[in-house]
Order: structure tokens, then sequence, then C-alpha cells
């Protein structure tokens, strides 16, 4: 019989957790705010990039991978953008052409599947200027004196709902004077009028190009439609840009535009908050340089994904022990499709429905890892005697991981892999090759009875950080990190 799922969603717009009805189960649509793609990504992004695909796969499990489209944005023209080209002395497709290679590349390490569409901003200019006329048509924005055109927040009666800001408070504490060409502080721009040598596009108001906050409203109403299920991105997205999302989408649909607002943590550094001032700002890159990139995966998914996470060595360090005892029950479990009692799979789905229970509960991965840890130890505590219970243990516990884009590698290749890009490239840790013929010479002098020998090799691996686990006429080995 099959688990009768209860979706429960923490919906920012409500502030509550309430169930996920979708409003089409044939037709789920999820947007996510992507990268601004002028540099390499960082952990925050990586945080993004693993909790929506984390998200996806688990709806895709629940109503079917046809039945779920995920929207994933770039943005591909900005001011920060333009600003890094013009340093670069390079034209602006030029940089963002290698940042979104950079970012694919950055992806795929860390076992994010590709979103069914990732729209780009420069590929939607028609349908942002249609969405700017139709707000200047209905009210909602005006033309200053500069060129510009802005929304008109006091048009929006609904704006703040979201964040649960209110436009007085807003107005009390803008430091900013009016800008001569806006009627209000809080306004904020649809379309920029073109600065000498600015990339730029014909618009009926001249040339120009479109402000951050309208290109996802364009992009996610082109892919999903006017009203849509789940939008998702980091926190420091819901004030202004989601924000001014709603203000802009719904002020020219007419339409409610998201039923779900999904926003994940922020990111500390050693609980400090990340900036490239700190000089504790990490790319991917740097930390896949140190660390498998499935460690940084569970690490970012042993979390909550609404809670602040934390970003140590340490908590790495715990990530990638918590892995290899993950794997080596997998590595040490019986081989599969053996026939098990009815007991044991009465068991199995008590442990499938506790899991699907804590991802339920919005996502609950800290409760739902738990499973998976106990999963493991039943299949170590059952090997050497029940060996088919063993093995259904260790088939459901990779079954689950997978649900979480974790443990689908070779348990050998996991255990025995180099930790990182450093570690990998480094000339002066021990082969693959070399650690097994250091193996055999042990060997060889276990049988001699030359202990002194066996225990001066055992000593050297251990000091290049590869671990020995001796069972019978046989050694196996793994890596420290």
């Amino acid at each position: 019989m099959a688990y009768p799922h209860q979706l429960q969603l923490h919906n920012d717009l409500t502030r509550q957790k309430v169930p996920f009805i979708p409003r089409d189960p044939h037709q789920i649509g999820i947007y996510v705010c992507g990268m601004t793609v002028y540099d390499y990504c960082h952990i925050g992004h990586a945080r993004v990039l693993v909790v929506f695909d984390m998200i996806v796969r688990y709806l895709r499990h629940i109503y079917g991978a046809e039945q779920v489209t995920y929207v994933r944005n770039i943005t591909d023209i900005d001011d920060k953008i333009i600003e890094r080209a013009n340093l670069n002395g390079e034209l602006f497709d030029q940089l963002t052409g290698r940042f979104i290679t950079a970012m694919h590349e950055d992806a795929t390490r860390l076992a994010v599947l590709p979103p069914d569409q990732e729209p780009r901003a420069t590929h939607h200019m028609d349908a942002i200027i249609a969405m700017i006329t139709t707000l200047l048509t209905r009210g909602f924005a005006y033309q200053g004196s500069s060129g510009d055109i802005y929304y008109d927040v006091s048009a929006f009666p609904h704006y703040g709902q979201l964040s649960g800001k209110r436009l007085d408070e807003l107005r009390a504490g803008e430091r900013v004077a009016v800008a001569a060409a806006k009627r209000d502080p809080l306004d904020f721009v649809l379309w920029k009028m073109a600065k000498p040598g600015e990339p730029s596009w014909p618009s009926p108001w001249g040339e120009g190009r479109p402000g951050w906050h309208i290109e996802c409203s364009a992009m996610s109403t082109c892919a999903l439609g006017n009203h849509f299920d789940i939008h998702g991105g980091g926190l420091d997205l819901t004030f202004p840009h989601h924000e001014n999302e709603i203000a802009q989408s719904e002020g020219a649909t007419g339409e409610p535009f998201v039923n779900y607002w999904l926003h994940n943590g922020f990111v500390r550094i050693d609980d400090e908050k990340m900036s490239k001032s700190l000089g504790n700002f990490f790319t991917i890159r740097e930390v896949l340089a140190r660390y498998h990139p499935e460690v940084l995966r569970y690490f970012i998914l042993a979390s909550h994904y609404r809670s602040p996470l934390n970003y140590a060595d340490t908590q790495l360090d715990s990530a990638h022990s918590a892995l290899v005892t993950l794997y080596t029950a997998l590595r040490d479990a019986p081989p599969a499709d053996q026939r098990v009692s009815a007991e044991v799979n009465a068991e199995i789905m008590r442990y499938r429905h506790r899991f699907y229970a804590a991802m339920d509960d919005d996502f609950a991965t800290p409760e739902a890892f738990a499973v998976l840890f106990e999963l493991a130890r039943q299949s170590n505590r059952l090997r050497a005697v029940v060996p088919a219970a063993a093995a259904a243990y260790a088939d459901l516990l990779r079954q689950l991981g997978e649900l979480l884009g974790l443990l689908q590698l070779p348990p050998e290749q996991f255990l025995q892999q180099r930790g990182g890009d450093a570690a990998a490239s480094d000339p002066d840790q021990l082969t693959d090759a070399a650690i097994e013929a250091l193996i055999a010479e042990r060997l060889a002098a276990r049988l001699a009875r030359d202990w002194g020998r066996a225990d001066a090799i055992r000593d050297t691996l251990k000091a290049q950080g590869v671990v020995l686990e001796d069972g019978g006429d046989t050694t196996r080995w793994r890596r420290e990190g």
C-alpha cells in the first residue's frame, strides 16, 4: 500500500506550517532565484543549489518526475556584471558565459540535478518590456523625469505581506533622500535608461536595461504561468526582491502570484556572518579543494533548511565521519536481493515511513538522517547473523540516501578517495597503487612474523591518513579525509 504523504510546508507568506495542496498535482511548478553570474559561486549559493535540489527530488518522488517543473533562473545582466566586465576589459556576455559554465560545473559536482528550465534575463527582454508596459497601463508604474520607469509601491495595497514590513515604517527608516526622478523613496526601478558604454536593449521608452526585480517576475510567469505553487530562494531575498516580485507580478496579472514561499537560512562562518570584508568568504571551489563534494552536500543537508548554517572545519570533518559510517555499512552489507521474513519486511516499512514522516514535516532532514543511521546500525548488527536482513536494511539505506542526493557512489570509491582537489593533486600523497603495495608488503611481514616491519608500515600509512582494517587474511583500507 502506498504511503499516504501529507506534506507540510512552512509558508513564509503566512508564517505558518501548512499542508501543501498543489494547484494541480499533475503540474506542480517551483521557481527558485538562481545566481547572478559575475564570479564563482560561494557556499551560500551552494546551500541554495543543494537545498532546493533536495526539495525537488522529494516532490518528484511523491508526485512523479513528470509532474514537477523546476525552474531556476540566471541573472546575466545587472550593475555588478557590468562593473566586473568593465574592470576585466571584456564584454559582459563573455564574463557571464564563463561563470555560467563554472556554476554548472560546481552544481554537477554537488550532485545537483539540472533544472527543467534555466531562463536567462537577457533572453526574456520582450517579456520584461511587455510586463512593464502592462504595469504602466494599469497604473502601477510611471516614468520618472530621468526617463527611468519606476514601480509605484503606494499603488499596491498588499506591499509588505511577505516580509511583514509596513510602508510607514519603511519610509521612517529611509535615510536616502528621494531621487529627483521618483515620487517615493520606496519606489523601485523597472527599466533603466542606458548610460554611455553600457549594454542596452531597445524599448518604447528608449535604449536601456531592466531592473533586477522585474527580470524574475517575467521569467517565472513565462515558465510557469501567472499563478504557480512554490517560489524559493535564500532568506536574504525576502525583502526587497521577493516582495517586489509579488507587487510586480500581481500588479501586472491581477492574479495571485505564488501560493508557498520557501527560504533557506543564512550561512555563517565560524559563527560570524559570511563577508568578503571579514576575509571569511569561501567559494564552492575553495571548499572542494579540501573536502569531497558529498561531504559538503551532507553538511548542508544535515541542518534544517530554514535554520542558520554555521560553516566550520570541525563541521565538515564531522560530515565526513558521518558519511564514512554510512558508506562502511553499505560496503560491509551482504549482497542484496535475498528473501527476508515478513517481520523484517514490516520493520523495513516502518523505517521507510519514519523517513517519509520526517521529510513530510517541512523537509526535516536532521530527523531523516537519524533514520539512515539506524538503518546502518541494523545492517551492521545483523550482517553476521541474518545476512538477508542486513542486506535489506542496507538496500533501504541506499534508496533513501538517493532522495537526498547521497550514498550513490560505490562505497570503496568514497572511502578510498582522496579528500579534496588539493589532496588529489598532492604529489606527496600516496597513490592507491602505492597503498596496495605497502599493504601487500605488510601482509608478507606479518606472515614472516616480522611484527616490527608490519607496525612500521601501518604507522607510515596512518601518517598519510590511511586507516587499515584487518579481517582474517585480508586488509581493507580507507582514507581519513
